[in-house]
């Protein structure tokens, strides 16, 4: 097995061994007997020393397998340590004195391997069986072989898992980085979508009206030229709170909005608010789908009129969001409409970012015809009820439905300004 890297990617040292090099130090225990085969102390001198290569080579197979999860498991290594155990109890149990060091050896080796219950399973009758043929040749000093058996056993095992473990975090805690940066780059893409798409739809509609009211109401035009400039700001505004991740949309503000780019889109804006007042979260995804719904009827729909309906009920608050206009039509799929009233059916960017969002909060998004023959096209969406809602005053409550409803002012408004130029086909078949 190749020698793993002391660093990982993110350049931290890694901790505990780097690999089996760090065991064969422990090699050094068998001196003492390789010194008895040198001064001739042992009987069958050549069966002793071809046992004491064979076992550290197998010691050696063994150690740098254990760095590797696949190959620690594999039947080569299960097959290095029988051969080992038979070496440890052959060479110890005939020749006793330094020979017995090799059964803490043999323990390392173990503990280099073994993890969790089959330590326990090995180690216990493994330091019984040691005690038994250490008695035999070294009396009470048994007691010290067996120790330093289990023990080099238990303590090896530990620190390589404790080792494993801290990788196993630090890969985690990378994935978990990656992952919060793709989801950060999620929200904001998202959020300039949505914040960029309907501003802009806005800021091109006006303009089209300002350019129409200017030959015969300067005024008007006028009128239309501030509201491009105050939507300007308010874009502003809004992309530097997307940028921090701190906007927070009123639904109330979202339904303002949509009733004046409808209005100057001379699509007639009929928009009803009942129930309770909402939580934040709710009204800031709800708030989401308004932008997103009226963005795409102003862009595409050519209808003449968009219903916005919002039903709170204890559990759960409705939006649905319909216009009178041209409706589904089919296309290909990667020419795939966002929203009300889009050339082609489906959910692009928008609405599957949107159906993302409200899938997160526990509700749900369905877009399609509003009527028979694929006329109009339909929005809704479905929320649970957010548990930490605002607790907002029944007359703050009131006001908010009352302004809300009242579409007249803003509706009769529309006759100022003439319906826009049909878009072309191209046109209005693009995403929001």
């Amino acid at each position: 097995m190749s020698d793993q890297p002391r660093k990982t990617r993110c350049g931290h040292h890694r901790p505990g061994p780097a690999s089996g090099f760090a065991m064969l130090p422990w090699l050094l225990l068998g001196l003492g007997s390789l010194s008895n085969l040198v001064q001739g102390d042992t009987p069958s001198p050549w069966l002793g020393g071809t046992g004491l290569l064979v076992f550290n080579t197998l010691y050696i197979h063994v150690v740098f397998r254990a760095f590797d999860p696949v190959r620690r498991r594999g039947p080569g290594t299960w097959r290095a340590l029988g051969g080992m155990a038979v070496m440890t109890f052959g060479l110890g149990g005939a020749y006793g004195g330094s020979w017995l060091l090799f059964f803490p050896l043999f323990g390392l080796a173990c503990g280099t391997v073994l993890r969790g219950r089959s330590l326990a399973l090995v180690g216990v009758p493994l330091t019984l069986v040691v005690a038994v043929v250490a008695a035999v040749h070294d009396g009470w000093g048994a007691i010290a072989i067996a120790y330093a058996t289990i023990m080099s056993m238990l303590v090896t095992a530990a620190i390589l898992a404790l080792t494993e473990t801290i990788m196993e975090l630090r890969a985690t805690r990378q994935e978990l980085a990656r992952s919060a940066v793709e989801e950060e780059r999620l929200r904001f893409s998202r959020d300039l979508h949505d914040l960029l798409g309907h501003t802009l739809s806005v800021i091109v509609v006006k303009s089209e009206a300002a350019r129409r009211l200017a030959p015969r109401d300067m005024d008007g035009a006028l009128a239309q030229i501030t509201d491009i400039e105050s939507v300007g700001r308010q874009a502003l505004t809004e992309i530097r709170e997307a940028v921090t991740g701190y906007r927070d949309s009123s639904l109330s503000t979202e339904l303002d909005r949509a009733r004046s780019g409808l209005t100057a889109a001379g699509i007639e804006p009929v928009v009803r608010q009942s129930g309770p007042p909402l939580g934040p979260r709710t009204e800031a995804l709800l708030g989401w789908v308004v932008r997103e719904a009226v963005t795409n009827a102003v862009r595409h729909s050519g209808a003449s009129q968009c219903e916005i309906t919002v039903n709170g009920a204890p559990e759960q608050v409705r939006l649905v969001i319909t216009d009178d206009g041209r409706g589904v039509r089919s296309g290909p799929a990667d020419d795939v409409g966002d929203g009300a009233g889009g050339g082609t059916r489906g959910g692009g960017t928008g609405l599957k970012g949107l159906t993302e969002r409200l899938a997160v909060a526990g509700g749900s998004l369905e877009a399609g015809p509003a009527g028979p023959e694929g006329r109009g096209f339909r929005v809704t969406a479905v929320l649970p009820v957010d548990s930490a809602a605002d607790a907002r005053t029944t007359a703050t409550a009131t006001a908010t439905a009352t302004a809300t409803a009242s579409s007249s002012p803003t509706a009769s408004a529309a006759t100022a300004v003439s319906p826009p130029p049909s878009p072309s086909p191209t046109e209005s078949g693009q995403p929001a």
